[in-house]
């Protein structure tokens, strides 16, 4: 192949990007790539087209030449090729190669070997199913992956499951003067084995739906009372939204995470505790 002909190639993947066609544009790049793979924009077409196969979530293809555009990369220097090849190392389970991609983007790991199991904070995951989207919060286990920590009411999806997230935020949720990035999730990584409920209770105080919520957290289940979920339109949520970190008292719907019969003995005693403040009924499960 001549470098004329290379070039009008590349000039093609270029169009092929502006207009969304992500697997033509791959396609333009590795044919130039398989001849030029280490000229000067070299790195640049091997980034690209791992990209567009992640935006195809074509997760084989993104790893393959992520890594090539990996080991042209330099380390230490947030590169991005380092992330985009952390996130498909990871959805492929090879956490030798998820390691070093994120030690070469510059994040410090926690030592040892084998899947990351880390503390990197909170943050919100956009999920995404069939079309039904929620914003839900995350205990981030390393750079791509979340633990799910609210209970999820759209979709089927459960408190407790492990998903994959995107690096690039959209939109960020502001709590007690704290800034939190949302993320676009990838694709959920682990189920969860607890089932979402639902039960309607009333709560004298907010400090007694506090402790509800409390009791079921502190033994590993969720409780999602109805009036802390804020449901947003697509534009203001990938915007910055402040919340505060409240709810409120009364009658109203609880999505819970717990085996049913865990779930009812919860709340047996959580009513017990103030039989003239706090009450429930209706336990159901959605699935």
């Amino acid at each position: 192949m001549r470098t004329s002909e290379a070039k009008g190639l590349v000039e093609q993947a270029y169009t092929a990007w502006d207009a969304e066609e992500w697997l033509r544009a791959a396609d333009l790049f590795e044919r130039v790539l398989a001849h030029f793979p280490d000229e000067g924009p070299s790195a640049v077409w091997w980034y690209d087209a791992a990209l567009a196969h992640k935006f195809l979530r074509n997760w084989a293809k993104a790893y393959e030449l992520g890594r090539e555009a990996a080991a042209r990369a330099p380390r230490g220097e947030g590169d991005p090729a380092f992330w985009n090849l952390g996130i498909a190392a990871t959805i492929r389970r090879d956490w030798a190669t998820a390691r070093d991609a994120w030690a070469g983007f510059g994040i410090e790991l926690p030592d040892g070997e084998g899947e990351i199991t880390g503390r990197f904070g909170h943050a919100c995951v956009r999920l995404d199913t069939g079309g039904q989207r929620e914003v839900v919060w995350v205990e981030r286990l390393c750079p791509a992956r979340g633990r799910v920590v609210n209970v999820p009411v759209t979709g089927g999806r459960r408190y407790g499951e492990i998903v994959v997230h995107d690096g690039e935020p959209k939109g960020e949720r502001v709590v007690d003067g704290v800034t939190y990035p949302v993320f676009d999730e990838l694709l959920l990584f682990e189920a969860s084995g607890l089932p979402t409920l639902e039960v309607t209770v009333d709560a004298a105080a907010a400090a007694d739906l506090a402790a509800l919520v409390e009791s079921f957290t502190g033994h590993g289940f969720g409780a999602e009372p109805a009036s802390g979920v804020e449901t947003l339109c697509a534009c203001c949520g990938e915007g910055t939204r402040h919340q505060e970190r409240n709810v409120r008292a009364g009658a109203q719907r609880v999505a819970l995470a717990a085996p049913p019969e865990e779930a009812r003995r919860l709340l047996e005693q959580w009513a017990a505790r103030t039989p003239a403040g706090r009450g429930w009924s209706g336990l159901t499960t959605l699935g």
